[in-house]
């Protein structure tokens, strides 16, 4: 490993991602100096597969990889969890001999943070809208948590139906439901969650009326920027327990520097640091 560590993050609309300054954090804990670019093919001139192609060349450690690309990373790279293969998403690839490897820690991130607010509770029925990349990771982790039945919304109905049948496969007994319109598969779910883009910083609005929020117990959001989207206020003042996309951001990111690097990290001070926006050059 040279002296400086070499990381970046591919996706769109990541002007605002606060990963940069999470993974230079990381590297200063450890005393070795950390670079870590944001990579948008569009700004670049690249299609996804000659940007990937790039980085993997161009001596990065690894990357992070975001919306809208998650699913197609995972076409490029070796995994070895079956878990990861069966979520068919990757948001953490490594550069190595035997490489490109790809992981998944939105997963793990998001056990993370449910844990966090919910402790053990149970989901109960979920609504989640979006069965993209970020939705497969959360779902597997509803999984992970006792999930019994889940109601999947993606305009993309074949996508959402092959998740399903994959959640299915993974927990059998699981009770799944798909369709097109969220507002009509939320009566009756106990938890409501937003896997697309909506609300976050260039993609206004709010997945779901706040009309259609009652009688849920919890939401959470896995848009972070910004922190305080329109569903969580809307689901806060309808006094639902709310899981931000900050958690999840805060856990992949913990368990990606884990992943590039094995370095140590507190993560306590990490969490001061952010929050105090200190940064390092």
């Amino acid at each position: 490993m040279t002296d400086t560590i070499r990381l970046g993050l591919i996706g769109d609309n990541i002007a605002n991602s606060q990963s940069p300054r999470l993974h230079r954090l990381a590297g200063a804990q450890n005393g070795r100096r950390t670079t870590y670019d944001r990579l948008v093919p569009a700004e670049m001139k690249m299609e996804f597969d000659s940007l990937f192609a790039h980085v993997a060349a161009a001596g990065y450690l690894g990357v992070n990889v975001t919306y809208p690309y998650k699913e197609r990373a995972a076409a490029k790279v070796v995994i070895d969890d079956p878990l990861v293969r069966a979520i068919g998403a990757v948001n953490t690839v490594v550069f190595d001999d035997g490489g490109p490897h790809g992981f998944n820690t939105d997963y793990s991130g998001f056990i993370a943070a449910y844990r966090r607010v919910r402790g053990d509770a149970a989901p109960g029925p979920v609504l989640m809208i979006g069965a993209g990349g970020v939705g497969k990771a959360v779902a597997f982790g509803l999984v992970a948590l006792g999930l019994t039945e889940i109601r999947i919304v993606d305009r993309d109905m074949p996508k959402a139906e092959a998740l399903a049948a994959a959640l299915a496969a993974a927990r059998p007994g699981l009770v799944t439901r798909t369709g097109t319109e969220a507002a009509a598969l939320a009566a009756g779910v106990g938890g409501i969650i937003n896997c697309t883009p909506v609300g976050m910083v260039g993609y206004d609005g709010t997945p779901l009326p706040r009309a259609a929020l009652a009688g849920a117990a919890w939401v959470f959001d896995a848009v972070y920027t910004p922190v305080d989207t329109q569903f969580l206020q809307d689901a806060a003042a309808e006094g639902l327990q709310v899981i931000s996309g900050y958690e999840l951001f805060f856990g992949q990111g913990v368990d990606a520097w884990a992943i590039f690097t094995g370095l140590p990290l507190d993560e306590a001070r990490m969490r001061s640091e952010l929050v105090e926006g200190k940064d390092v050059s």
